[in-house]
């Protein structure tokens, strides 16, 4: 585990919080994720899912196991005492922004914000989305904002995502970006 998400910037520390771990085979189910990064989706009664994200190879990028649904990730920071939320596009953004000390949820995917989503959201006096520097990002922000009165979007860098802008310029570089 250590070398994919060391280069994310992701400690044992973070990852031992998040319950990150890598597929070996061991258990019954497991043969289609062999080798990829499981990454729980942990509420305060346990988890509901895991997806599983490549790290070496080719194939889909994310893969989740059959019949299951879209959920936010990281619900937890639903609890912190934050006037503002923060919603990133996939979980690695995330982590990386509550690494931050940035309350925040994740959509798998720019294309997975459910309309339901944004009751969870009502009673922030803010929510900022963190878009990834693409068109998918955008339209990740326009999406969420024209969904959650209190939104407003800001985008990374063009080519990157909040956890390339943390590896390139640390907690200083994300924090400055987020500034409203």
């Amino acid at each position: 585990m250590a070398p994919y998400l060391s280069a994310r910037g992701i400690t044992k520390e973070v990852a031992d919080t998040f319950l990150l771990g890598y597929v070996t085979g061991d258990n019954p189910g497991d043969n289609d994720y062999i080798g990829r990064l499981a990454i729980p989706y942990l509420t305060p009664a346990g988890p509901i899912d895991i997806r599983y994200r490549i790290i070496n190879g080719e194939g889909p990028k994310y893969l989740s196991r059959p019949g299951a649904k879209t959920h936010l990730f990281n619900v937890k920071d639903l609890h912190v005492d934050s006037p503002i939320l923060y919603v990133c596009e996939g979980e690695i953004d995330c982590i990386t922004a509550s690494m931050c000390a940035l309350p925040s949820v994740a959509v798998p995917g720019a294309n997975n914000f459910m309309p339901h989503f944004k009751l969870l959201m009502a009673d922030y006096q803010k929510v900022v989305v963190l878009c990834d520097g693409d068109e998918a990002g955008k339209q990740f922000g326009k999406t969420v904002c024209k969904e959650v009165d209190s939104a407003v979007a800001v985008s990374m860098p063009a080519g990157m995502d909040v956890n390339d802008l943390f590896i390139q310029g640390g907690r200083e570089a994300v924090l400055k970006q987020v500034e409203l």
